[in-house]
């Protein structure tokens, strides 16, 4: 298959390319690193990239940014961070790329624990990987010529704990490889609207 993951230059994006390279031509974007480069935030950014690279088989995301902070003190602008960035850039994603992808391709979408587990701080993060899952469930009974899309919400990854970790007390890390798994499983497999966890 011809996949693109986009964010490949990040610690899940690099531990997803690694996962899929071993089956598959991937196409590898990023900011501004990669064999691409897009604006997943601008449509029109998004567009161009697809129409220059093709027809794909699968389309992969890992990005997106999130504010933490506490709520009381938290302004709008720093809301939209997580709402613009991480939720609206993976849709962008879909909206643009739906019309590249050959029929029965896939979508792998990255959401996250908070869905599930809120922490102080993090409500940004709540909220924007809640709309993701509901935005996955939505599309997987719209999208035509039998596309899939699921959504993989790891807990945070061992490699984020020194940046991160102070927010995730009590939680248990998993590793990249392991997450990327479950970016495999939703590529290779067969099911749409799901929503993979990994870690607790």
């Amino acid at each position: 298959m011809k996949v693109v993951v986009i964010g490949a230059s990040g610690t899940l994006g690099r531990a997803v390319c690694a996962e899929l390279k071993q089956r598959h031509e991937v196409i590898e974007v990023g900011a501004t690193r990669g064999d691409y480069h897009v604006d997943a935030t601008n449509l029109p950014s998004v567009e161009r990239l697809f129409h220059d690279i093709g027809r794909v088989d699968a389309v992969v995301a890992t990005i997106g940014k999130v504010h933490f902070g506490p709520f009381h003190e938290m302004t709008a602008d720093q809301f939209w961070v997580g709402l613009r960035d991480k939720l609206m850039g993976q849709i962008n994603v879909v909206l643009a790329a739906q019309h590249h992808v050959n029929d029965g391709g896939s979508f792998t979408l990255t959401g996250g624990i908070l869905a599930d587990e809120p922490i102080r701080e993090g409500i940004n993060a709540t909220t924007v990987n809640f709309a993701l899952e509901g935005f996955v469930r939505g599309a997987a009974i719209e999208l035509p010529r039998g596309l899939r899309i699921n959504l993989v919400s790891p807990t945070i990854l061992e490699e984020s704990v020194q940046a991160y970790g102070s927010y995730f007390r009590g939680f248990e890390p998993v590793s990249a490889q392991r997450a990327a798994l479950a970016f495999s499983r939703s590529v290779e497999g067969a099911q749409t609207g799901r929503i993979y966890r990994v870690g607790s």
